[in-house]
């Protein structure tokens, strides 16, 4: 089993055919007793809004852990070509409505893991922050506790937190589960917007409108890759008839 980060090539890809900025090789994962994941190769595109896209129990949380290195495969390989970590946006519930911190608070955690253990938060940190509130549109949110939020507001929280990290990779679990469709539609064109800013986003869905506007998705069921490609080639009536049928 192996995480490996490589540094990019200078020269940017055309869209048209853009390198890999993850491999996955004969990826295996899962948890004590029970296998997710099982022998899945891929590559997820640089420069792109990459769907992962599949029932509940798919394996689509699992494979964004591994990507984000949250989840150790069991064998396999995953192969970063970049040389930054992985921005990890989780689901709404894992973050909890009782804990006492204001949206800014919540967004400065995105900044942690580049401070250390002594160092102040420095200038160029506060700018990301400041950044990332604004380009959420909750900068006027930024004193209010996280419980006050709504969920469109709470999910914007967690996006800009993971903006607030300045990755290359930006992977997030179900950002538009439970959203009215407003907050859907921000925060999908949000993702767009990126991936054409340089920064390769990936997120799981089962939700087939957000997957049809990806560049790129990945359709599993059981654990298994059933199809990886365009949309419009990928998510068929009878792919998805086979995805979602019964067990």
């Amino acid at each position: 089993m192996k995480i490996m980060f490589n540094k990019p090539t200078i020269a940017p890809t055309p869209r048209r055919n853009r390198a890999a900025r993850v491999h996955l090789d004969g990826l295996c994962a899962g948890y004590p007793g029970r296998k997710v994941l099982h022998q899945l190769t891929a590559d997820i595109p640089e420069l792109a809004n990459v769907a992962l896209v599949g029932p509940n129990g798919s394996g689509k949380s699992t494979l964004l852990g591994v990507v984000a290195g949250v989840i150790r495969p069991t064998s396999g390989e995953v192969r970063h070509h970049g040389d930054r970590r992985p921005a990890f946006v989780p689901q709404r519930g894992a973050l909890g409505d009782t804990l006492p911190l204001t949206v800014r608070q919540t967004v400065e955690m995105g900044r942690w893991g580049g401070l250390g253990s002594w160092r102040r938060p420095a200038r160029r940190d506060r700018a990301a922050v400041e950044a990332a509130l604004d380009r959420l549109g909750i900068g006027d949110l930024a004193g209010r506790q996280l419980g006050e939020l709504s969920g469109g507001q709470r999910q914007r929280t967690l996006v800009a937190q993971g903006l607030a990290q300045e990755s290359d990779l930006l992977l997030l679990d179900e950002p538009t589960t439970g959203l009215d469709p407003d907050a859907r539609g921000r925060i999908g064109s949000l993702l767009t917007e990126l991936a054409g800013e340089g920064v390769t986003v990936v997120q799981a869905t089962h939700d087939l409108e957000a997957a049809r506007a990806a560049d790129v998705c990945l359709l599993l069921r059981e654990g298994h890759l059933v199809g990886q490609g365009p949309p419009d080639e990928v998510l068929t009536e009878s792919a998805l008839a086979r995805v979602w049928q019964p067990a």
